[in-house]
């Protein structure tokens, strides 16, 4: 496995080493020793959750005030464009954004440290999106900022209006939203 840094120190991209041959492939997606040797991290993942989503999907921006979960995410099926928003006030990088592309052929993975608002697209026709958790899902603790704040002025690659749920469509703006300190 290989780490890739971003331009959040935080956000890691996560790029395994893959075996193939004609039958198919291998990969390693978690190994607690490994992901602690290469990342110093030592996290306990609680949680893991699958996701199915149709082309034009965008889900976010999301995160809990208690309970904040960091997130390791990845896509077994399709392509889509994950993003990763610093909303720790304290942070060097507070309200600066990070965006890459996930998919069932680059194998890669995204580490979404917890104080981070997360939201993706999905680009192909459908998208499956795995996400392990280190804290269990609190629905009476999640927040969620606009996906189009002007303030965070995320690129995402929209080619039409976004398919958004009503939750999603009722996100606050960066500057009105619950923030960590």
């Amino acid at each position: 496995m290989q780490i890739i840094p971003t331009t959040i120190p935080d956000v890691l991209i996560l790029e395994p080493k893959v075996f193939g041959d004609d039958r198919g492939f291998f990969f390693e997606s978690y190994n607690e020793r490994t992901w602690r040797d290469l990342t110093g991290l030592n996290v306990r993942f609680v949680q893991h959750n699958h996701s199915r989503s149709a082309g034009g999907v965008l889900r976010g921006l999301h995160y809990q005030m208690q309970q904040p979960q960091g997130k390791l995410v990845r896509v077994t099926t399709g392509e889509v464009f994950d993003v990763a928003v610093d909303i720790r006030r304290s942070s060097p990088s507070f309200g600066q954004w990070f965006g890459a592309v996930l998919s069932a052929e680059n194998k890669r993975q995204m580490w979404v440290p917890p104080g981070f608002a997360h939201g993706f697209y999905v680009t192909s026709d459908v998208a499956e999106f795995l996400y392990l958790t280190t804290d269990y899902y609190a629905p009476e603790h999640e927040r969620c900022i606009a996906w189009n704040d002007p303030d965070l002025a995320i690129r995402w690659p929209l080619d039409a209006e976004p398919n958004v749920s009503a939750k999603d469509r009722e996100g606050r703006s960066f500057k009105d939203a619950d923030l960590f300190p």
